[in-house]
């Protein structure tokens, strides 16, 4: 019986939801994602997410790393470094191995950062 093999992180993957597009659903991807319009979903991400300040999403983010400016509402897990920038505004609880803040930046929710002892990665499998 062949073995079925999953995509690998591939980092010249860069997908784009552009300003002015709306997407209703889930999301998954093993590459890199930047989000200028708006998702109502919820977003697995095997690479980095960036919100523009533009970029809005309604649902749970799971990545690897995170640069947000604009607006998530929903549970965030970042594997890696998550960095809130002065314009972003977070309405949710973060689980983080590391985390940086600007000033301005407006979040409410409970923070959770993961020690060296957190070895495993948070994806999900199917």
């Amino acid at each position: 019986m062949a073995k079925i093999n999953e995509p690998e992180f591939n980092a010249n993957n860069i997908n784009l939801v552009g300003l002015g597009t709306e997407i209703n659903g889930d999301i998954k991807s093993t590459g890199d994602l930047r989000i200028d319009g708006t998702l109502i979903g919820n977003l697995n991400v095997k690479g980095k997410v960036v919100v523009g300040e533009t970029g809005k999403i309604k649902g749970e983010l799971l990545c690897r790393n995170s640069d947000i400016s604009g607006v998530v509402e929903g549970k965030i897990t970042v594997d890696e470094l998550l960095s809130l920038k002065s314009t972003a505004r977070i309405n949710g609880d973060v689980t983080v191995g590391k985390l940086a803040i600007e000033p301005g930046c407006k979040f409410t929710g409970y923070c959770n950062m993961m020690g060296m002892e957190h070895k495993e990665s948070s994806f999900q499998q199917d």
